[in-house]
């Protein structure tokens, strides 16, 4: 095996600011690429997923492993690595060993030579060039210069080119740095806002296209509706100019899937017609499915003035409200334009059992107006800027997590996808056992159970039969009734085994009245009406 200059290993990252678990492929990783490169050496990207089925770690003059995760999350087909799995491996990285991303700051990262808790790009090119090593951050002109150069690196990703999803990042740290940000976000900690211009986010976005990228996501800010503005205070006053200059020129490179991130509802709630300009563009020129995180974390004040959050449970409400009457129209997708997501925060100081109480109180009254919210996020607290006082009470927020996902998520399903709502695009990724589970390519996207087996890797268009509390339940549109199997068959709304072996033996069929003759039922054959093919 012929030794190579750099080995980048993407352990992936799951970070609110840059998603990094496949279908994604983080911008850290393909800055690091491009640092390298930039740098005069060649690089080698690897993902861990690959290293997990085989695949050898070549020998090296430096191994970069990029890992961790500040926000827990649930993965479909893969995960980030574990540090017991880092520690496993580390034997095999060969040459100078650098590590970057969340698990920088674990105890794992004392066995490596070097741990980039800023920016391992700008680290990585520091150590190759031999300048003097530093834990800085990259400057507008790197981050320029290297995502475009570390661009070519998405071909050698598993997922590429499809589910491949792209997250380009806008800008760097955070407008509330003034006051000090949310006690538990790391961002406000890189200072005032770094902002990249629309052509050079364009220039990076079309030179992913070139190397066949043909999904991105906007992400890599705390808040999209704040980009480009140039209001240096805590709660910004928007710039829909430059939104609409950025967002227009990435609807013409014409990928299959463009979502965004982030909001600050305060900015939404403070500066409602600019954000509403802003809205606008994003329903014109984004994919629907689209979602809009806010991050509320609490909706009790005490909790909200002890971690100096960004907004109050009424500046939530009312940005809920404006992103409704904006986003909620259904487009190409069979999904709403855009809706927001809102985030919960579990263990932050001054919580009390009245906290939760509030949270759901809160969210019964989205139920109340019919206001739609595309998903609810509610997760512990972890120490990644500092340490919190609060014990948490598992079994009691085990309890209120399974209330929210029993009586306001499974509402929230049935306003959104409809009995009958037909889902394009659908790609299965797994099969377990005889369910098959997919997902639109997007941002936040709904998981789809077709009960029977499909095969996997290929898109369906899926017309919606049920919910779960976080799921929702399909078959595939439309239903071809003469050449689907017996448990395809009988997954349909009334059919059952006993109908499904009746239907099959007196297939073929030429319409719906010779099919209600074996099925039995009007109201039944009424129901597969609108989605079953005779062909």
């Amino acid at each position: 095996m012929m030794d190579v200059k750099a080995v980048l290993i993407d352990g992936y990252t799951d970070d609110p600011a840059a998603l990094g678990v496949p279908p994604y492929i983080s911008p850290v990783s393909r800055a690091v690429a491009g640092a390298i490169l930039d740098a005069g050496s060649e690089v080698e990207y690897i993902t861990i997923d690959k290293i997990r089925r085989g695949y050898r770690i070549p020998i090296s003059k430096i191994s970069v492993l990029i890992s961790g995760s500040t926000v827990p999350g649930k993965y479909i087909r893969s995960m980030p690595m574990s540090l017991k799995e880092i520690g496993e491996m580390l034997p095999f990285f060969k040459g100078r060993k650098l590590i970057g991303g969340a698990a920088a700051f674990s105890p794992i990262a004392n066995e490596f030579d070097f741990a980039a808790k800023n920016d391992p790009a700008a680290l990585v090119y520091d150590i190759l060039t031999e300048k003097k090593i530093t834990d800085r951050f990259r400057t507008l002109d790197e981050w320029n210069r290297w995502m475009i150069l570390g661009a070519s690196i998405v071909t050698q990703h598993q997922d590429y080119p499809c589910p491949l999803i792209a997250e380009i990042e806008t800008y760097r740290g955070c407008h509330r740095y003034i006051s000090g940000g949310c006690s538990y976000c790391t961002e406000p900690l890189k200072g005032k806002p770094l902002m990249r211009s629309p052509k050079d986010i364009l220039m990076e976005a079309e030179k992913l296209k070139k190397f066949g990228v043909r999904n991105i996501r906007v992400g890599g800010q705390t808040c999209i509706i704040s980009y480009g503005s140039k209001d240096n205070s805590d709660t910004p006053r928007p710039n829909p100019n430059a939104i609409y200059e950025l967002f227009q020129g990435l609807q013409k490179l014409n990928f299959d899937v463009l979502h965004v991130d982030n909001a600050n509802p305060a900015v939404i709630s403070k500066y409602p017609e600019e954000s509403k300009e802003i809205l606008d563009t994003l329903v014109k020129y984004c994919t629907s499915g689209n979602v809009l995180a806010l991050g509320m974390e609490s909706a009790d004040m005490r909790v909200i003035k002890e971690n100096n959050l960004n907004s109050t449970p009424n500046q939530v409400l009312t940005a809920i409200r404006i992103i409704n009457e904006v986003g909620r129209e259904v487009g190409e997708t069979g999904m709403p334009r855009l809706l927001p997501g809102i985030n919960f925060i579990v263990g932050l100081d001054g919580e009390s059992k009245e906290t939760y109480y509030m949270n759901k109180e809160f969210l019964q009254k989205l139920v109340n107006e019919n206001l739609k919210v595309r998903r609810i996020n509610i997760r512990q607290v972890l120490p990644v800027r500092r340490n919190f006082d609060t014990k948490i009470n598992l079994s009691f927020f085990k309890k209120y997590k399974h209330d929210i996902r029993t009586t306001i998520d499974h509402n929230m399903l049935q306003t959104i996808v409809p009995k009958g709502t037909i889902l394009r695009k659908v790609f299965m990724e797994i099969n377990h056992g005889n369910i098959t589970f997919g997902r639109q390519i997007g941002s936040y996207p709904l998981l789809v159970g077709i009960p029977y087996h499909l095969k996997c890797g290929r898109f369906y268009d899926i017309k919606i039969t049920d919910w779960g509390f976080r799921s929702v339940t399909g078959v595939e549109y439309p239903f071809r009734i003469n050449h689907e199997i017996m448990s395809a068959i009988a997954s349909l709304p009334g059919i059952g085994k006993k109908r499904a072996a009746s239907i099959i033996r007196n297939r073929p069929y030429h319409s719906l009245d010779e099919l209600s003759r074996v099925i039995g039922d009007k109201e039944i054959t009424a129901n597969l009406r609108d989605f079953t093919s005779f062909e």
